[in-house]
This record gives C-alpha cells, sequence and structure tokens, in this order.
C-alpha cells in the first residue's frame, strides 16, 4: 500500500491544492467514520500491532499518534484508530469560532518532503467543538484510545487575556478529553508566540490548573486533573526552553510536546523550492527532523527524563522515530508524513519499532525511552 500511494495515489493528489484535497479527504474519512463496514476494512487494513505505553495515568496501544492540525473539528475522530495510531489530538480549538488565514495557506515543498503551513486556528470553536464530541459518544463513535485537544488563543482575544481564552475553551472540552495541550507556539496568530515568555506562560498555566482542579474536584464520582501538557517551538533558545521547564512544575504540567513548527527556513539551490520558502508560515516535514530531536534530547537531559516528552517534527519511518524515542521522546506525533506517506504510515511505524526493540535487547518500550541521551 505504501509503494502504491507515493507512486499513484500521491501524485494524481499533490496535482490539487493543498488545503483542497486536505478538506476532500477528511470528509471521505468523516463519511468513512459512520460507517461501521468501511471502518472496520480500513482497521482490518490498517491497524497495529500492541506497543503499549502507559504515561500520565492513561494506555497508549502504541506510541504513534496523529498531531493536531490534521482533524480541527473532530470531523472524523473514529477513523484514526482504524488507521493504527495509538491516540488522536484534536485541533487547534480556540474559544471563539474563525476562519483562519486567507488563503491560498498551506504549500507543498514536495523535493523536500516537507509543508508550510499558515492556516491561523482555523476552527468552529469550543462549544461547537464540546457539542460535536458529545455527539460522537452518544452515537457509540468513540475511540479505543487516548484524545487529546490542542488549546490555542483566539485570533480577537487580547494577549492579557490570554489566560481567561485558554481557560473558557478548557472549562467547556474538559468532559472530552483524555489530555490538553497548551499550545503558545503556533507562527500564524499574530504575537501568539509571546506567550512562551515564563511570565506570561505561568499566568495561562496558573488559570488553566484552577479550572482543572475546580472542575475535577466538583465532580459527582472522583475524577483526576487531566494531564496538560506545552506545544514548544523549535525556534526557541535552550535557556528559553529551561525557562519554560521551571515551571512545569510549580504548574503541574504533565508533558512537552516538541515541537512545533519552525519559521526558519532551510538553503537550497533549487529554484521552485527556494520561491515557495518565501512563504510566510510554519515548515514542517523533513527539514524540522534534526532541530526537533536536538531539542527533544535537551529536554530530556535538563529533566533527568522524569517529564514526558511526545516528539513531532519530521517522522516518516521507523528510524526518524527511533531517533526521537532513543533521544528521549515517548510519544510521537505524524502529520506531514501522513501527507507524503499515505495511511500505512502508523501500522510501518509501529512494526519497525517493534524490530528495533528486539534488535537492542529491550522488552519494553519504556526501556528505550532516551537510551542515547543517557
Amino acid at each position: 500500500m505504501g509503494w502504491m500511494y507515493r507512486n499513484i495515489l500521491r501524485p494524481l493528489l499533490f496535482m490539487q491544492d493543498s488545503e483542497k484535497i486536505h478538506n476532500q479527504t477528511l470528509n471521505a474519512l468523516a463519511w468513512a467514520s459512520r460507517n461501521q463496514w468501511v471502518g472496520g476494512a480500513l482497521s482490518s487494513a490498517f491497524h497495529s500491532k500492541a506497543l503499549p505505553i502507559e504515561l500520565f495515568g492513561l494506555r497508549f496501544p502504541n506510541p504513534v499518534g496523529l498531531a493536531a492540525g490534521m482533524d480541527k473539528q473532530a470531523a472524523a475522530i473514529p477513523i484514526w484508530a482504524s488507521l493504527g495510531f495509538g491516540f488522536t489530538e484534536l485541533g487547534g480549538v480556540t474559544w471563539h469560532a474563525q476562519p483562519g488565514n486567507p488563503s491560498p495557506r498551506m504549500f507543498r515543498i514536495v523535493r523536500d518532503e516537507a509543508l508550510i503551513n499558515r492556516m491561523g486556528f482555523n476552527n468552529p470553536g469550543a462549544e461547537t467543538m464540546a457539542t460535536r464530541l458529545a455527539e460522537w459518544k452518544a452515537g457509540g463513535h468513540w475511540p479505543n484510545h487516548p484524545i487529546g485537544i490542542n488549546l490555542g488563543k483566539s485570533k480577537i482575544t487580547p494577549l492579557t487575556e490570554a489566560a481567561m481564552d485558554y481557560s473558557n475553551s478548557l472549562r467547556v472540552l474538559w468532559p472530552y478529553a483524555d489530555f490538553f495541550v497548551v499550545n503558545v507556539s503556533s507562527p500564524n496568530t499574530p504575537n501568539l508566540r509571546q506567550l512562551q515568555d515564563k511570565s506570561a506562560l505561568d499566568e495561562i498555566l496558573a488559570a488553566l490548573h484552577e479550572v482543572n482542579t475546580a472542575i475535577s474536584n466538583a465532580s459527582v464520582t472522583p475524577h483526576p486533573l487531566k494531564p496538560i501538557l506545552i506545544k514548544i517551538a523549535p525556534d526557541l533558545s535552550f535557556e528559553a526552553l529551561d525557562e519554560i521547564l521551571e515551571l512545569t512544575k510549580p504548574r503541574h504540567i504533565a508533558g512537552i510536546v516538541a515541537t512545533n513548527t519552525t519559521i526558519t527556513r532551510p538553503s537550497t539551490e533549487r529554484p521552485e523550492s527556494k520561491q515557495l520558502y518565501l512563504e510566510t508560515g510554519g515548515l514542517s516535514g523533513r527539514p524540522l527532523a534534526s532541530r526537533s530531536t536536538e531539542i527533544i534530547r535537551h529536554l530530556y537531559r535538563q529533566t533527568r527524563g522524569t517529564l514526558p516528552i511526545i516528539g513531532v517534527g519530521g517522522i516518516f519511518n521507523a528510524t526518524d522515530a527511533w531517533e526521537k524515542i532513543s533521544a528521549g521522546a515517548s510519544l510521537l506525533q505524524i502529520y506531514t508524513g501522513l501527507v507524503y506517506e499515505g495511511p500505512g504510515i502508523a501500522k510501518k511505524i509501529v512494526s519497525g519499532l517493534s524490530q528495533q526493540l528486539l534488535k537492542y535487547g529491550f522488552t519494553d518500550l519504556s526501556q528505550a525511552v532516551g537510551c542515547k541521551s543517557k
């Protein structure tokens, strides 16, 4: 299937606008999500073997997850497990509904296996998302793996009111996610990355912990706090990363997602790539792989492996995945790799990781985490 996708289907898909194909594919997957027979057929073809790991008090059937940005509206929430993913992160979701930035806003750099996007948190808003998730649950279509929700700041909300914006979203979405990711690192909302500053981020995290605690305590049946993670930019210095790490214990942060897309551009002599790299937005894919691994390794060493890391950036195969895990990532997420490698990517990576564990004599995935960063 991988060869067929790369050599036959992908060239046909790539003849059309990137966002248009994304939306058409998501619509097809949304239909499949409501068709039990189709979902079963996809699961038979793409289901990953078991490679479980436990983090945040959650059991992940395998470490390969779907990154935020692929399914911002929970349009196809049941299908991602059928495609072999061990967890799904929905969103980014903002408190206010917003259309995002003007089109065109997604670009492929095919020779470099990269994407540039400046989507701008296009989403239906937290309250509509909560309604949609409630409908999926009521219909009996909820997936059997953990669900995360990526929280962003509304474009119309001033930076000084960011804490309230994030808190409102957490409050309405709290019942529907197993964990939440605070996104203060997207390059596509004006000034959002300023919220990675220690004092601004501290205010947001304090507000989220207050909401998290209040809802947890108010539950009729006692419920533990929902794990809250921070998604960071690859363009931060190690010093800035260390300042963020200083907040993780006092603000009860469960982990780090490393990393978001980058605003830097690689050097190239190809005229077509040069022209595409002039587009503003966040770059993902192969050019991001090395930097995201560097950051994972730094975070793992600074925390001595005590803070779980979700590795994102340039993962296309099991070799890429093993590099992230051995650097210190406990879980992985795929976005651009799915676009370029097709629907069999999760199954292929999980199978390859299982072989790597045997090769190195590990009996459990957690044993491999950070094995080359110690």
